[in-house]
Protein backbone atom coordinates (compact mmCIF):
# COMPACT_ATOMS: atom_id res chain seq x y z
CA UNK A 1 0.00 0.00 0.00
CA UNK A 2 2.88 2.34 0.80
CA UNK A 3 4.30 1.90 -2.73
CA UNK A 4 0.90 2.57 -4.26
CA UNK A 5 0.53 5.80 -2.24
CA UNK A 6 4.02 6.92 -3.28
CA UNK A 7 3.28 6.23 -6.96
CA UNK A 8 -0.05 8.06 -6.74
CA UNK A 9 1.56 11.13 -5.14
CA UNK A 10 4.43 11.06 -7.62
CA UNK A 11 1.96 10.87 -10.52
CA UNK A 12 -0.03 13.82 -9.21
CA UNK A 13 3.10 15.93 -8.78
CA UNK A 14 4.34 14.99 -12.25
CA UNK A 15 0.99 15.85 -13.83
CA UNK A 16 0.72 19.19 -11.98
CA UNK A 17 4.24 20.31 -12.79
CA UNK A 18 4.52 22.30 -16.03
CA UNK A 19 6.88 20.69 -18.49
CA UNK A 20 9.03 22.91 -20.63
CA UNK A 21 9.31 22.00 -24.26
CA UNK A 22 12.96 22.91 -24.43
CA UNK A 23 15.96 23.84 -22.33
CA UNK A 24 18.52 26.27 -23.77
CA UNK A 25 21.64 27.32 -21.85
CA UNK A 26 20.07 26.03 -18.63
CA UNK A 27 16.87 28.06 -19.18
CA UNK A 28 13.57 26.20 -19.30
CA UNK A 29 11.61 27.50 -22.26
CA UNK A 30 7.82 27.10 -21.82
CA UNK A 31 6.07 25.22 -24.61
CA UNK A 32 3.24 27.81 -24.68
CA UNK A 33 2.56 31.41 -23.65
CA UNK A 34 -0.76 33.18 -23.28
CA UNK A 35 -1.14 36.78 -24.35
CA UNK A 36 -2.67 39.01 -21.65
CA UNK A 37 -4.90 37.32 -19.10
CA UNK A 38 -7.43 35.86 -21.50
CA UNK A 39 -5.62 36.16 -24.81
CA UNK A 40 -4.76 33.41 -27.24
CA UNK A 41 -2.33 30.65 -26.34
CA UNK A 42 0.72 30.48 -28.60
CA UNK A 43 3.08 27.54 -29.17
CA UNK A 44 6.85 27.57 -29.07
CA UNK A 45 8.16 27.83 -32.61
CA UNK A 46 11.81 27.61 -31.61
CA UNK A 47 14.56 29.11 -29.47
CA UNK A 48 18.27 29.86 -29.50
CA UNK A 49 21.00 31.96 -27.93
CA UNK A 50 21.96 35.51 -28.84
CA UNK A 51 25.74 35.56 -28.70
CA UNK A 52 28.02 38.55 -29.10
CA UNK A 53 31.79 38.29 -29.06
CA UNK A 54 31.55 34.70 -27.75
CA UNK A 55 29.38 35.80 -24.81
CA UNK A 56 25.85 34.49 -24.25
CA UNK A 57 23.60 37.57 -24.00
CA UNK A 58 20.08 36.07 -23.90
CA UNK A 59 17.98 33.09 -24.84
CA UNK A 60 15.40 34.13 -27.42
CA UNK A 61 12.21 32.19 -28.13
CA UNK A 62 9.51 32.78 -30.73
CA UNK A 63 5.86 31.88 -30.12
CA UNK A 64 3.21 31.68 -32.85
CA UNK A 65 -0.37 30.35 -33.21
CA UNK A 66 1.07 27.39 -35.19
CA UNK A 67 4.64 26.32 -35.87
CA UNK A 68 6.28 27.52 -39.06
CA UNK A 69 9.82 27.37 -40.41
CA UNK A 70 9.04 29.76 -43.27
CA UNK A 71 10.37 33.25 -42.62
CA UNK A 72 8.22 34.94 -45.27
CA UNK A 73 5.05 33.38 -43.86
CA UNK A 74 5.90 34.44 -40.30
CA UNK A 75 6.75 38.01 -41.31
CA UNK A 76 3.60 38.35 -43.43
CA UNK A 77 1.26 36.99 -40.74
CA UNK A 78 -0.70 39.68 -38.91
CA UNK A 79 -1.89 37.44 -36.08
CA UNK A 80 -0.71 37.22 -32.48
CA UNK A 81 2.92 36.39 -31.73
CA UNK A 82 5.44 36.69 -28.93
CA UNK A 83 9.20 36.87 -28.47
CA UNK A 84 10.62 35.91 -25.09
CA UNK A 85 14.12 37.06 -24.11
CA UNK A 86 15.68 35.50 -21.01
CA UNK A 87 18.87 37.42 -20.18
CA UNK A 88 22.00 35.43 -19.38
CA UNK A 89 24.64 38.16 -19.36
CA UNK A 90 25.26 39.91 -16.03
CA UNK A 91 24.10 43.34 -17.24
CA UNK A 92 22.99 44.89 -20.53
CA UNK A 93 22.51 48.65 -20.28
CA UNK A 94 19.43 50.42 -21.58
CA UNK A 95 21.65 52.11 -24.19
CA UNK A 96 22.89 48.73 -25.45
CA UNK A 97 19.34 47.34 -25.58
CA UNK A 98 17.88 50.31 -27.46
CA UNK A 99 20.97 50.52 -29.67
CA UNK A 100 20.37 46.89 -30.57
CA UNK A 101 16.78 47.63 -31.59
CA UNK A 102 17.92 50.61 -33.67
CA UNK A 103 20.74 48.69 -35.38
CA UNK A 104 18.65 45.58 -35.99
CA UNK A 105 15.83 47.54 -37.57
CA UNK A 106 18.20 49.67 -39.68
CA UNK A 107 19.93 46.53 -41.00
CA UNK A 108 16.60 45.18 -42.29
CA UNK A 109 14.78 48.31 -43.48
CA UNK A 110 15.39 51.13 -45.94
CA UNK A 111 16.08 54.68 -44.80
CA UNK A 112 12.52 55.62 -45.76
CA UNK A 113 11.05 52.70 -43.80
CA UNK A 114 13.16 53.65 -40.77
CA UNK A 115 11.91 57.24 -40.95
CA UNK A 116 8.32 55.98 -40.91
CA UNK A 117 9.06 53.62 -37.97
CA UNK A 118 10.90 56.25 -35.89
CA UNK A 119 7.96 57.52 -33.79
CA UNK A 120 6.98 53.94 -32.84
CA UNK A 121 10.64 53.01 -32.26
CA UNK A 122 11.08 55.99 -29.91
CA UNK A 123 7.99 54.93 -27.92
CA UNK A 124 9.24 51.32 -27.87
CA UNK A 125 12.75 52.27 -26.71
CA UNK A 126 11.28 54.31 -23.84
CA UNK A 127 9.86 51.08 -22.34
CA UNK A 128 13.27 49.57 -21.52
CA UNK A 129 15.73 49.80 -18.66
CA UNK A 130 19.00 48.00 -17.97
CA UNK A 131 18.52 44.21 -18.07
CA UNK A 132 20.33 41.87 -15.69
CA UNK A 133 20.95 38.12 -15.69
CA UNK A 134 17.66 36.36 -14.97
CA UNK A 135 15.46 39.18 -16.28
CA UNK A 136 12.79 38.13 -18.78
CA UNK A 137 11.50 40.49 -21.43
CA UNK A 138 8.50 39.45 -23.48
CA UNK A 139 7.41 41.35 -26.57
CA UNK A 140 3.87 40.44 -27.63
CA UNK A 141 1.78 41.33 -30.65
CA UNK A 142 -1.93 41.53 -29.95
CA UNK A 143 -3.85 42.36 -33.15
CA UNK A 144 -5.81 45.57 -32.76
CA UNK A 145 -3.79 46.52 -29.66
CA UNK A 146 -0.19 46.65 -30.90
CA UNK A 147 3.18 45.71 -29.47
CA UNK A 148 3.19 45.09 -25.73
CA UNK A 149 6.36 44.91 -23.64
CA UNK A 150 6.42 42.92 -20.41
CA UNK A 151 9.47 42.94 -18.13
CA UNK A 152 9.57 40.17 -15.54
CA UNK A 153 5.82 39.67 -16.04
CA UNK A 154 4.83 43.32 -15.56
CA UNK A 155 3.38 45.26 -18.49
CA UNK A 156 5.67 48.22 -19.26
CA UNK A 157 3.58 49.66 -22.08
CA UNK A 158 2.10 49.30 -25.53
CA UNK A 159 3.13 50.69 -28.89
CA UNK A 160 -0.08 51.03 -30.94
CA UNK A 161 -0.34 49.73 -34.49
CA UNK A 162 -0.08 46.28 -35.98
CA UNK A 163 2.78 46.83 -38.45
CA UNK A 164 5.51 47.70 -35.95
CA UNK A 165 5.72 44.18 -34.51
CA UNK A 166 6.48 42.56 -37.87
CA UNK A 167 9.19 45.16 -38.40
CA UNK A 168 10.67 44.15 -35.03
CA UNK A 169 10.62 40.47 -35.99
CA UNK A 170 13.02 41.31 -38.83
CA UNK A 171 15.67 41.93 -36.16
CA UNK A 172 15.70 38.17 -35.54
CA UNK A 173 14.25 36.77 -38.77
CA UNK A 174 15.11 39.34 -41.45
CA UNK A 175 17.65 39.12 -44.25
CA UNK A 176 20.30 40.50 -41.87
CA UNK A 177 19.38 38.97 -38.49
CA UNK A 178 21.12 39.94 -35.28
CA UNK A 179 22.38 36.31 -35.15
CA UNK A 180 22.10 33.61 -37.80
CA UNK A 181 22.19 30.92 -35.12
CA UNK A 182 19.38 32.57 -33.16
CA UNK A 183 17.34 32.94 -36.36
CA UNK A 184 17.71 29.23 -37.09
CA UNK A 185 16.77 28.41 -33.49
CA UNK A 186 13.66 30.61 -33.54
CA UNK A 187 12.60 28.98 -36.81
CA UNK A 188 12.87 25.60 -35.06
CA UNK A 189 15.73 24.46 -37.29
CA UNK A 190 18.13 23.50 -34.49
Amino acid sequence: MRNFTFLLLFSLVAIGTPVSALQVAGVDIPDTVTLADTGPSLVLNGAGIRKKFFMDIYVGALYLPAKSADTATILADTGPASVLMHFLYKEVSKDKITGGWNDGLAANHTVEEMAALQPQLDAFNALFDTARAGDVIRIDHSPGTGTQVLVNGALRGTVPGDGFYRSLLRIWLGAHPVSKGLKQGMLGKH
